[in-house]
């Protein structure tokens, strides 16, 4: 819609999880090198959290699309409580026919699978996301699973992608045991307001751009209200370009971006939460004082915490 009065080549701000987009902040870069380092020392287990939006999948991806054909990769995304036996669903991930009902045998069959991968010289990679959805009795049954690891050499690996809840889960006493065999494991908080001016501009380069569309004033109000969560931004900045289009405007500024704001009443999707960062209060009061945009008015109260 907008793409060629920006002169873009594709959509800047999707929402799928695209490496050739991966812009690596300063958090992302110490989560890919934790995700490298568990894959290449052969972690068991290497669990991924942030919060809904951080980037964590895309960051998966961009590792997952590093590796050859020694690895063998099975992603499994479906996770709510009614999703079904974890074995059936380990199986469907590697394209495995299911033996029978029987759990005992879909292992057997999963654990030769495999072993024979092992045997030309492949490693088995399970990819599980959305994993604070697991129950306690299907993480415990991943561990048994893991149990195909009796070795020095580690046969498959497992990574969880998850929300800050699966941390809290995996604390659980009950699970002691899955979290004595967990790695490595890593928290990706999200970006601070230079890394969210550099992502844009990452993007818009990525997506054809000449120049920088958004001032700085509109990246600094894109900050408060995103929270430098990624899929935040994403939904502002591309509201802003069909605004700007509608409007046939070549420039993005504050104004416009607390217009999208107005007109979508503080939507779901990029609401601001009640808790933030003191940099957010510390842009917000620039935005204010040099630049006489008023955006703490669209801000809720807020309970300052420090990064």
């Amino acid at each position: 819609m907008y793409k060629e009065f920006f002169h873009l080549k594709e959509k800047p701000f999707s929402l799928n999880p695209d490496p050739e987009f991966l812009y690596l902040s300063k958090n992302h870069i110490r989560a890919q090198t934790m995700l490298e380092y568990g894959f290449h020392s052969q972690a068991g287990f290497t669990v991924i959290t942030g919060d809904i939006g951080a980037g964590k999948t895309t960051l998966v991806n961009y590792l997952l699309a590093q590796e050859g054909e020694e690895v063998v990769i099975g992603m499994i995304n479906n996770t709510h409580a009614s999703f079904g036996n974890l074995m059936t669903w380990v199986l469907d991930a590697f394209d495995l026919e299911e033996p029978n009902p029987e759990n005992a045998k879909k292992l057997r069959k999963f654990t030769e699978f495999v072993m024979d991968q092992y045997s030309d010289g492949k490693r088995v990679l399970l990819v599980i996301d959305e994993a604070q959805n697991l129950s306690e009795d299907t993480l415990e049954e991943l561990r048994l699973i893991s149990n195909i690891n009796i070795s020095t050499d580690v046969f498959l690996q497992l990574i969880l992608i998850g929300q800050p809840e699966l941390i809290e889960k995996l604390n659980n006493p009950r699970l002691t045991q899955f979290a004595q065999r967990i790695g490595v494991d890593f928290n990706l908080r999200p970006m601070d307001y230079v890394d969210t001016g550099k992502y844009i501009l990452h993007r818009l380069k990525v997506a054809g751009s000449p120049k920088s569309i958004f001032t700085t004033d509109a990246i600094a109000a894109i900050f408060c209200f995103s929270e430098g969560v990624p899929r935040r931004i994403n939904t502002l900045c591309d509201m802003a370009l069909v605004y700007a289009f509608a409007d046939e405007r070549k420039s993005i500024n504050a104004g416009l971006i607390m217009q999208v704001i107005k007109d979508r009443n503080l939507s779901a999707v990029i609401r601001p939460t009640k808790t933030q960062t003191k940099e957010v209060e510390e842009v917000a009061h620039w935005l204010e004082e040099a630049k006489g945009v008023k955006i703490k008015e669209m801000l809720p109260e807020l309970d300052v915490v420090e990064a």
